[in-house]
């Protein structure tokens, strides 16, 4: 905190100056020493002896200049880090004593308890709770400051590496033994970086010390955000160093060396990082030489120790830059585009060759806790990644620019995993890979698939938005090329969540879509639809036989469906809540019409679910169940409208009221014996609607039973059966 920085500067002016008086110097040479041996006075052996021996001297006041600019420059490198980083340690102890804290000469933290009120310090003494909260403070506060201080020592280790590294004369065929450096740098980082790079030749060939990983953690630590080192490792190292190195990061860590198994997280976490820093700017000359480096590794074969208990079993380079590259963030979208791209493309012209096995194929599953570390489709880890960037999902998935969504969806072949080899007829030599997918198929395509379609991170339920319309028109082309496909009823594995997750923040084009209604969305059954803009943002439509199938593909998992539908629910009575005040007695009618409608096409969907003799009924509507509920807190968040509504926000209470009675009749209905006969009386829903309008009606004043409210709830029985009857006639041709 004390140290006069501004003496860096002045070394600096120095060192700058002694170069100048070296070129001084060399110009004297050259005039009065140099030029002797090159003139007519002077010949024979002892001249062309001479003369060598003044290049030599008259190279090295070259490389004076040369060293002393780089040690000018290193100086001003490191007055910027640490003025930096001074300013970040004055900050955090600045902020700490505002806290109330007290920071002692030596960085210890304490609590201040000076400025507190006696009525403070009794409440302090008797309060555990009180007291747990200034002992968490405070350790907050000593963490950061320590860090603070671990980053100045971090960088100080680098400057000492460069002043120890500047000076070494590299270049061992100029005449001289430990010269003058002309080859030295004025940048700490590319110094550090050479410095990881000998530790990365040691770790490969086994030589590396407890030390070497220490160092190569602090060096990662310091630097893996700094271009200038990233640049210069990967560099150095190329494409095929750098998976090396991730290779033997991930050996290490998993099998030759558990008991330190978190050192090489770190470290894989250090070099992803600074991948991500190094391909920040594509257009860069390092970035093109890299890639260039990449097409060709990627799909070179590496051994990976530990990996797998099949002899000989290699992995493509693509496999280690994924599985790389999933254990950092905050990559380029141009990058993962690019190496989706570059992923692609190798795995098609392999099967171009007329290979029938993927370019990606291992005789392993890779999925699972122990397991699923490893990208083995590197493709769909790529995709997993690109998901945490939400814009770049939505661009390479775009059907407007790319073929990339009906690659995924329509061409691609999924299959990773060498199941067993075919033996011939008659023989037993190893006849043809009979190929499977992996326990985690798609894992990395569904969640990149629900940020095209949503424009957030995946994994959560998402609130209504204002779509873009590339990102309505992915999930169009999405229901379009699975319904084509004759898949969208039985979702391909691993889409089936992330669809539903999605599609809870398209519930008002599907409800419109039930509601046969507006203009937009009354279309034919097996239309494909259309994507259009409004001021409400974009909106998809699709025809109802396709949407219903989709859905329908959703339901095989009981919750993700329940969530759909309680969105829905929610999405209904948010309707209902618009409803003004004043409205005519034909407003509030159709919107009733619209919203029965849509309750009762997604209840056929339901209906058809209970009634297909694949699942155990009970354990369906309980599971179903569970999604409404834990729908109704994480899923679509409406705006209340309660300006409007004389008795209160309907959503909230109509919810609560439904909620119990609800799953109650859903389980029970679920349990009743398949026949048709059932199937046509299946009536579980029509409460449900019949609920919603009665709670709307109370809202308004006029009383569940009061014959202004059974008036609407009559419209809503018609028009439920109506949407339940067309979804029905969709999926159950027979009944």
């Amino acid at each position: 905190m004390s140290t006069d920085l501004s003496t860096l500067t002045i070394a600096a002016e120095r060192w700058d100056g002694l170069a100048e008086e070296f070129h001084k110097q060399e110009t004297a040479y050259r005039r009065d020493v140099h030029g002797i041996s090159m003139g007519p006075t002077w010949s024979g052996l002892s001249a062309d002896a001479a003369n060598r021996t003044f290049d030599t001297t008259l190279k090295e006041f070259q490389n004076a200049q040369v060293e002393g600019k780089a040690i000018a420059s290193l100086f001003r490198d490191a007055h910027t880090q640490f003025v930096g980083l001074h300013k970040k340690l004055k900050t955090a102890r600045d902020e700490a004593i505002k806290a109330g804290m007290l920071v002692s000469d030596q960085g210890v933290v304490t609590y201040d308890y000076s400025k507190l009120t006696q009525s403070e310090h009794q409440a302090l003494a008797h309060d555990p709770d009180y007291q747990e909260s200034v002992r968490t403070a405070v350790a907050s506060w000593q963490q950061r400051i320590d860090q603070c201080v671990k980053d100045v020592a971090d960088a100080d280790e680098g400057v000492e590496i460069a002043f120890n590294a500047v000076v070494i004369d590299s270049v061992a065929t100029d005449g001289t033994t430990n010269g003058f450096n002309g080859k030295a740098q004025g940048d700490i980082e590319k110094y550090e970086a050479d410095e990881a790079k000998d530790i990365s030749t040691r770790i490969d060939s086994g030589k590396a010390t407890a030390a070497d990983y220490k160092e190569l953690q602090r060096l990662f630590r310091d630097n893996s955000h700094d271009e200038a080192f990233s640049q210069t490792l990967l560099h150095d190292l190329g494409a095929r160093g750098t998976l090396k190195l991730s290779n033997n990061l991930e050996s290490l860590g998993h099998y030759d060396d558990k008991k330190n198994a978190g050192r090489y997280k770190d470290l894989g976490h250090g070099l992803a990082t600074t991948l991500a820093t190094a391909t920040r700017d594509p257009d860069s000359a390092f970035y093109k030489q890299f890639r260039e480096e990449m097409q060709k590794a990627g799909t070179e074969q590496f051994k990976v120790d530990g990996l797998s208990p099949i002899p000989d079993e290699k992995v493509r380079g693509y496999q280690s830059l994924v599985t790389l590259m999933q254990q950092g963030n905050g990559y380029n979208g141009q990058f993962l585009e690019d190496t989706a791209d570059d992923i692609r493309h190798a795995e098609t012209s392999y099967m171009a060759k007329g290979n029938t096995e993927s370019v990606w194929a291992l005789r392993d599953d890779f999925s699972g806790k122990d397991r699923g570390w490893f990208a083995n489709d590197p493709l769909d880890g790529v995709l997993g990644i690109m998901s945490e960037d939400p814009k770049t999902s939505t661009e390479y998935l775009d059907p407007a620019h790319n073929d990339n969504l009906k690659y995924l969806l329509h061409g691609r072949d999924w299959d990773t995993v060498i199941d067993h080899y075919a033996t011939p007829p008659g023989g037993t030599t190893l006849g043809m890979p009979v190929m499977a997918e992996d326990g985690d198929v798609r894992k990395g395509f569904g969640a990149a698939l629900e940020a095209a379609t949503t424009g957030e991170a995946p994994g959560s339920y998402h609130d209504v938005g204002r779509h873009t319309e590339p990102q309505a028109r992915i999930m169009q082309n999405t229901i379009n090329t699975l319904y084509d496909d004759k898949h969208a009823d039985h979702l391909p594995a691993g889409l089936t969540k992330p669809l539903a997750h999605a599609l809870t923040s398209y519930t008002p084009d599907t409800h419109e879509t039930y509601a046969e209604s507006s203009s937009k969305y009354d279309i034919g059954w097996d239309s494909q639809g259309s994507v259009w803009s409004d001021d409400k943002g974009a909106h998809m439509a699709v025809g109802h036989q396709r949407l219903a199938a989709l859905m329908r593909g959703v339901a095989d998992d009981p919750e993700a469906f329940g969530h759909l539908y309680g969105a829905e629910q929610q999405y209904t009575h948010h309707v209902l809540e618009s409803i003004p005040p004043d409205a005519s007695k034909t407003t509030i009618n159709d919107r009733i019409v619209e919203s029965s409608r849509a309750m009762g096409a997604y209840d056929g969907v339901r209906s058809d679910v209970i009634f297909d003799e694949r699942f155990e009924k009970t354990q369906w509507a309980a599971d179903f169940n569970h999604g409404i509920g834990t729908g109704f807190s994480t899923a679509l968040l409406f705006n209340p409208v309660a300006d409007i509504t004389p008795v209160g926000d309907v959503t909230s209470k109509a919810i609560d009221v439904w909620a119990y009675e609800s799953n109650k009749e859903h389980t029970a209905e679920a349990n009743v014996e398949a026949t048709t006969e059932n199937a046509k009386t299946y009536d579980a829903g029509q409460r449900d609607v019949d609920r919603m309008v009665r709670a709307w009606g109370d809202s308004r004043g006029h009383g569940i039973d009061s014959d202004w409210t059974k008036s609407f709830v009559h419209v809503g029985q018609d028009q439920y059966a109506h949407g339940r009857d067309r979804t029905l006639d969709t999926l159950r041709a027979d009944r």
